[in-house]
Protein backbone atom coordinates (compact mmCIF):
# COMPACT_ATOMS: atom_id res chain seq x y z
CA UNK A 1 0.00 0.00 0.00
CA UNK A 2 1.34 3.43 -0.87
CA UNK A 3 2.26 5.43 2.19
CA UNK A 4 2.05 2.41 4.49
CA UNK A 5 5.50 1.91 5.99
CA UNK A 6 4.80 -1.51 7.47
CA UNK A 7 3.30 -3.03 4.37
CA UNK A 8 0.40 -4.32 6.42
CA UNK A 9 -3.14 -3.91 5.23
CA UNK A 10 -5.23 -1.55 7.24
CA UNK A 11 -8.48 -3.12 8.25
CA UNK A 12 -11.20 -1.59 10.31
CA UNK A 13 -12.46 -3.66 13.15
CA UNK A 14 -16.08 -3.27 14.13
CA UNK A 15 -16.59 -1.37 17.37
CA UNK A 16 -17.12 -3.69 20.26
CA UNK A 17 -19.23 -2.93 23.28
CA UNK A 18 -16.84 -1.99 26.07
CA UNK A 19 -13.88 -1.61 23.69
CA UNK A 20 -10.80 0.04 25.14
CA UNK A 21 -10.58 3.68 24.14
CA UNK A 22 -7.39 5.42 25.26
CA UNK A 23 -9.05 8.83 25.16
CA UNK A 24 -11.55 7.63 27.75
CA UNK A 25 -8.90 6.47 30.24
CA UNK A 26 -8.10 8.45 33.39
CA UNK A 27 -4.37 8.61 32.65
CA UNK A 28 -5.03 10.13 29.24
CA UNK A 29 -7.47 12.66 30.68
CA UNK A 30 -5.12 13.60 33.53
CA UNK A 31 -2.28 14.05 31.05
CA UNK A 32 -4.44 16.34 28.89
CA UNK A 33 -5.44 18.39 31.93
CA UNK A 34 -1.80 18.60 33.02
CA UNK A 35 -0.69 19.69 29.55
CA UNK A 36 -3.26 22.48 29.61
CA UNK A 37 -2.14 23.53 33.09
CA UNK A 38 1.57 23.50 32.14
CA UNK A 39 0.87 25.56 29.02
CA UNK A 40 -0.98 28.16 31.10
CA UNK A 41 1.83 28.11 33.67
CA UNK A 42 4.52 28.63 31.02
CA UNK A 43 2.58 31.49 29.49
CA UNK A 44 1.84 33.35 32.71
CA UNK A 45 4.73 32.74 35.12
CA UNK A 46 7.70 35.02 35.12
CA UNK A 47 11.36 34.36 35.86
CA UNK A 48 11.28 31.36 33.49
CA UNK A 49 10.28 29.15 36.40
CA UNK A 50 9.11 25.61 35.71
CA UNK A 51 6.28 23.95 37.60
CA UNK A 52 8.79 21.85 39.57
CA UNK A 53 10.93 24.88 40.42
CA UNK A 54 7.85 26.78 41.58
CA UNK A 55 6.76 23.84 43.73
CA UNK A 56 10.20 23.58 45.30
CA UNK A 57 10.46 27.33 45.95
CA UNK A 58 7.06 27.73 47.53
CA UNK A 59 7.28 24.54 49.60
CA UNK A 60 10.77 25.52 50.75
CA UNK A 61 9.45 28.90 51.86
CA UNK A 62 6.86 27.05 53.94
CA UNK A 63 9.16 24.48 55.60
CA UNK A 64 12.67 25.99 55.58
CA UNK A 65 15.28 25.25 56.62
CA UNK A 66 15.04 21.65 55.47
CA UNK A 67 16.96 18.88 53.82
CA UNK A 68 16.90 18.34 50.09
CA UNK A 69 15.55 14.85 50.70
CA UNK A 70 12.60 16.11 52.77
CA UNK A 71 11.84 18.85 50.22
CA UNK A 72 11.72 16.17 47.53
CA UNK A 73 9.25 14.10 49.52
CA UNK A 74 7.09 17.15 50.26
CA UNK A 75 6.95 18.08 46.56
CA UNK A 76 6.49 14.51 45.26
CA UNK A 77 9.84 14.51 43.44
CA UNK A 78 12.27 11.62 43.40
CA UNK A 79 15.85 12.13 44.58
CA UNK A 80 17.29 12.74 41.10
CA UNK A 81 14.57 15.22 40.14
CA UNK A 82 14.77 17.30 43.32
CA UNK A 83 18.57 17.38 43.06
CA UNK A 84 18.36 18.82 39.54
CA UNK A 85 15.69 21.32 40.55
CA UNK A 86 17.67 22.46 43.60
CA UNK A 87 20.90 22.70 41.59
CA UNK A 88 19.17 25.02 39.09
CA UNK A 89 17.62 27.13 41.86
CA UNK A 90 21.01 27.43 43.60
CA UNK A 91 22.63 28.46 40.30
CA UNK A 92 19.99 31.18 39.91
CA UNK A 93 20.65 32.44 43.42
CA UNK A 94 17.19 31.54 44.75
CA UNK A 95 18.28 28.82 47.17
CA UNK A 96 21.23 28.59 49.55
CA UNK A 97 22.71 25.32 50.76
CA UNK A 98 24.69 24.53 53.87
CA UNK A 99 25.96 21.27 55.32
CA UNK A 100 23.80 19.79 58.06
CA UNK A 101 25.78 20.21 61.30
CA UNK A 102 24.47 16.82 62.47
CA UNK A 103 25.07 14.90 59.21
CA UNK A 104 27.73 16.12 56.79
CA UNK A 105 26.22 14.07 53.95
CA UNK A 106 23.02 16.06 54.07
CA UNK A 107 22.42 19.54 52.64
CA UNK A 108 20.17 22.01 54.39
CA UNK A 109 18.27 24.34 52.07
CA UNK A 110 16.85 27.78 52.62
CA UNK A 111 15.59 30.55 50.40
CA UNK A 112 17.71 33.56 49.64
CA UNK A 113 16.30 37.07 49.48
CA UNK A 114 16.22 36.64 45.68
CA UNK A 115 14.20 33.42 46.11
CA UNK A 116 11.69 35.16 48.35
CA UNK A 117 11.46 38.01 45.83
CA UNK A 118 10.86 35.56 42.94
CA UNK A 119 7.97 34.03 44.86
CA UNK A 120 6.50 37.43 45.64
CA UNK A 121 6.77 38.51 41.98
CA UNK A 122 4.97 35.42 40.77
CA UNK A 123 2.25 34.75 43.35
CA UNK A 124 -0.46 36.55 41.39
CA UNK A 125 0.49 34.67 38.22
CA UNK A 126 0.39 31.34 40.11
CA UNK A 127 -3.09 32.11 41.38
CA UNK A 128 -4.17 33.06 37.86
CA UNK A 129 -2.81 29.78 36.49
CA UNK A 130 -4.92 27.87 38.99
CA UNK A 131 -7.99 29.98 38.25
CA UNK A 132 -7.61 29.58 34.47
CA UNK A 133 -6.93 25.85 34.75
CA UNK A 134 -10.16 25.44 36.69
CA UNK A 135 -12.17 28.09 34.81
CA UNK A 136 -14.57 25.62 33.17
CA UNK A 137 -15.67 24.33 36.60
CA UNK A 138 -18.08 25.76 39.13
CA UNK A 139 -16.71 26.48 42.62
CA UNK A 140 -18.36 23.28 43.85
CA UNK A 141 -16.84 21.25 41.01
CA UNK A 142 -13.40 22.72 41.76
CA UNK A 143 -13.63 21.54 45.37
CA UNK A 144 -14.95 18.14 44.30
CA UNK A 145 -12.16 17.68 41.73
CA UNK A 146 -9.45 18.54 44.26
CA UNK A 147 -11.03 16.22 46.83
CA UNK A 148 -11.21 13.32 44.35
CA UNK A 149 -7.67 13.78 43.09
CA UNK A 150 -6.38 13.84 46.67
CA UNK A 151 -8.28 10.61 47.28
CA UNK A 152 -6.51 8.76 44.46
CA UNK A 153 -3.09 10.17 45.36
Amino acid sequence: MAGDQTGARKTRRPKQAGAYRVDQQIGFLLRQANQRHVALFAGLMGDKLTTTQWSALTKLQEIQPTSQNFLGRETAMDAATIKGVVDRLVARGYVATAPDPEDGRRLILSLTADGDAAIERNLDAARTVTDETLAPLTPEEREQLARLIRKIC
